[in-house]
């Protein structure tokens, strides 16, 4: 599994943006909402992580970046 420490503010936008995204579809299957609470998730930590003095960033695992990356 690959790994990247990446800017968590765009991290925090693009999570946003892709959660819109997603609650904008009709969709309700499962994996529809699998996908929502993940992102939601990635948001949360991210907009956290942006927000801390230090700021470093957050890490992703690859399949995180690819499920947010869509819209970046």
């Amino acid at each position: 599994m690959s790994y990247a420490l990446l800017d968590a503010a765009r991290v925090a936008k693009a999570a946003k943006t892709s959660l819109d995204v997603l609650k904008a579809a009709n969709e309700t299957s499962e994996a529809h909402q699998r996908k929502t609470i993940m992102v939601e998730r990635i948001a949360a930590l991210a907009q956290a992580a942006s927000e801390s003095p230090k700021n470093d960033g957050v890490t992703l695992t690859s399949e995180e970046f690819w499920l947010i990356s869509l819209n970046w």
